[in-house]
């Protein structure tokens, strides 16, 4: 099991939809949120992608300096760039970083964003297009490692002479990781891809594209891993965390909310339309659970206005800890959370989930050990948790 966690490159807030709790997006704020996933012992961090967004490989490049360990899911668009030029991006920054780069290949999206920055393909055709990218792509890394070149000759790109003369550490190339629920997103994810992303929808559902993607990849004697995309709002109590989601969305109101459903249901994005199937676009501020739980601790209100992934899972750390447990037990081992802030919400999900994961995560992120004290030392004298303190009475 592996736990990453983001950076919020479109902005941070204590609440949706609304500029009230804002704050400001920039590298100081992304360092610190960087380097707190690094400090507590998160496998990496998911850099965004899109209009909305500062850029994902520059940002990730920024951060090397500031991190140790953790690693960095950049994203890649096949058609914005050309992939010997994108396979030499991310041999470099694979090596500059130490080989901590991992490439989230992403396909879908909104076609008036694509269309602006001079994508015009429809949604069959991009799959098309990704495939001749990404053979390109790994080819192209897999030979710079015995300083071989790449032709290739396909329905929508031609390379001749593709050569990388620095290779990346990673071998044979940085992993791809790639979320799509289309079946176009499938086969290519069962031909292309090592890890195979989903979106938080409920266990059965996920249960059946695993299913689905790993029959596919076995017919092309492959195997992948899986992982899944989900915010998290963790409380000590069930009943806190769901005053914590409330809190979250008390300021939407339903002109903002139907907006946004309005431009989500442009897109052709498949994984973006099973999303909003998940609500009704409304919700009841009174009652928030009431149309938005759509499975056990599973929450769809952050899908209201949020594109992309829109499920929350919502309880005390157990709950929490439990409902990765079962996802886990389908086969998924990639667990890509967020929460808002995104700063705070690292060190809270760090501090009440991590320690009621399997084992061998808690080894992972305990490791180095430190040596106490632990927690603000009670009248310069009393460590908290070692010395019980004598009772006032």
């Amino acid at each position: 099991m592996k736990i990453l966690w983001f950076i919020p490159t479109h902005g941070d807030s204590r609440y949706l939809g609304t500029a009230k709790g804002a704050r400001v997006a920039d590298f100081n704020y992304y360092r610190q949120v960087a380097i707190a996933a690094d400090s507590l012992g998160y496998e990496g961090v998911l850099l965004p992608t899109g209009r909305s967004c500062e850029d994902s490989w520059v940002v990730a490049a920024s951060l090397i300096e500031a991190t140790r360990r953790l690693k960095f899911l950049v994203a890649l668009r096949p058609g914005l760039v050309q992939p010997v030029q994108s396979a030499r991006m991310a041999a470099t920054l694979d090596r500059l970083s130490g080989g901590r780069l991992l490439v989230n290949l992403v396909t879908g999206g909104d076609p008036d964003e694509l269309a602006g920055d001079g994508l015009f393909l429809p949604h069959a055709e991009r799959y098309a297009l990704s495939e001749e990218f990404l053979t390109i792509w790994r080819d192209v890394l897999s030979a710079s490692h015995e300083g071989e070149s790449v032709d290739f000759d396909g329905e929508q790109l031609r390379v001749k002479g593709g050569k990388l003369l620095y290779p990346p550490i990673s071998k044979p190339y940085p992993p791809v990781f790639f979320g799509g629920s289309s079946a176009p997103a499938h086969e290519l994810a069962a031909s292309q891809v090592d890890t195979y992303l989903t979106w938080g929808e409920p266990r059965e559902a996920v249960a059946e594209k695993v299913a689905d993607v790993r029959a596919r990849a076995e017919a092309k004697g492959r195997e992948l891993q899986f992982g899944i995309r989900l915010h998290v709002i963790v409380r000590e109590t069930e009943d806190e965390a769901w005053a914590a989601a409330a809190e979250l969305v008390q300021h939407l109101d339903e002109d903002v909310v139907a907006a946004a459903q309005a431009k989500f249901a442009s897109m052709d994005s498949v994984g973006q339309r099973r999303m909003a199937e998940l609500h009704s676009g409304r919700f009841n501020k009174a009652n928030i659970r009431e149309g938005l739980e759509i499975a056990p601790n599973l929450w769809a209100g952050v899908g209201l206005v949020r594109g992309g992934a829109g499920t929350a899972l919502v309880g005390n750390p157990q709950q929490v800890a439990d409902r990765i447990k079962a996802y886990a037990d389908l086969g998924l081992e990639y667990f890509v959370l967020s929460g808002y802030p995104h700063l705070e919400e690292a060190y809270r999900f760090a501090e009440l989930v991590f320690p009621l994961l399997p084992l061998d995560v808690q080894e992972k992120i305990s490791a180095p050990k430190l040596t106490g004290p632990f927690g603000e030392i009670v009248a310069n004298n009393y460590v908290p948790g070692a010395t019980r303190l004598a009772s006032a009475s």
